[in-house]
């Protein structure tokens, strides 16, 4: 079996603070020697040119870095000028996403769908990019169903995409059975685990009602038993995390991508614990 690839994701910071700490917090996470940095992308744009810039400064410390590029609210042209702002800048990875509507937003651009987004970064600069999609284990919490997910994720390795990454998950067993079901379908890309750190049980209820992601009910029950006891949260949570990324890994998984919300801590935490 091939060694797991890691990749860590940043979002764009939006203040000179935010940036500072993002440095510190990089150059920390770069010390885990991770694959590639990814670095998100705002709804329709809006922080186009932050995920730029983070991406060039990633660069220029000698990582590969891999933007995040949604087609929501944008135009053909609007996106051939970031690929090519990409293309000149030496980037070769990007993780093609539909995206998110910002609120109050009008249309949803020329591009619905991340697999047309796919299809047009292939026409456009052909095979220049490694390109990574998103997978649902649990189902895009705007599918009709899980075989209608199944077939827009089929349609995305159709368009061209070489990998993907899932939503993040608490449950080993649906990651396993999103990957059979896949490769039922005869699709053979590598689908990494996305991977979530548990270190704040407000903010983890929020992101997951957000974007569909089941919380099993006895991480819930014990996560609320300890209140705002932030230390036994993170202890908590580091077990959690680490059992689930042992079970992913020794179950097959071509490799973990953690979502660090821009913070050392937790991501090198659980890597330290999976290298002991």
């Amino acid at each position: 079996m091939e060694t797991p690839d890691f990749s860590i994701e940043f979002f764009p910071p939006k203040t000179p603070e935010g940036a500072e700490k993002l440095r510190i917090a990089r150059a920390k996470l770069a010390e885990l020697n991770p694959k590639y940095f990814s670095v998100t992308f705002g709804a329709g744009g809006s922080t186009q040119q932050g995920t730029l810039a983070t991406v060039r400064e990633i660069q220029a410390a000698g990582h590969e870095a891999a933007p995040h590029l949604s087609c929501i609210g944008a135009t053909r042209e609007s996106i051939r000028d970031v690929l090519k702002q990409y293309q000149d800048s030496g980037i070769r990875r990007v993780v093609a996403l539909r995206g998110d509507l910002p609120s109050g937003y009008g249309g949803a651009g020329e591009l619905r769908y991340a697999s047309e987004l796919v299809e047009f970064i292939r026409q456009e600069t052909g095979d220049w990019f490694h390109i990574e999609v998103a997978a649902y284990p649990e189902m895009h919490p705007q599918a009709r169903s899980p075989q209608d997910d199944l077939q827009a994720f089929a349609r995305k390795v159709g368009a061209g995409a070489n990998a993907a990454i899932t939503q993040y998950f608490y449950n080993a067993d649906a990651y396993f059975q999103f990957v059979d079901n896949v490769r039922k379908l005869g699709i053979d890309v590598p689908v990494v685990a996305g991977i979530m750190p548990i270190t704040n049980t407000m903010q983890l209820l929020r992101f997951s009602d957000m974007c569909g992601a089941e919380i099993p009910r006895w991480v819930r029950l014990k996560l609320a038993s300890f209140g705002d006891d932030s230390a036994s949260i993170k202890a908590f949570g580091l077990d959690v995390v680490t059992g689930l990324c042992e079970r992913l890994l020794a179950g097959g998984a071509p490799g973990l991508h953690f979502y660090s919300m821009n913070q050392a801590a937790p991501t090198t935490a659980i890597w330290q614990r999976l290298r002991a």
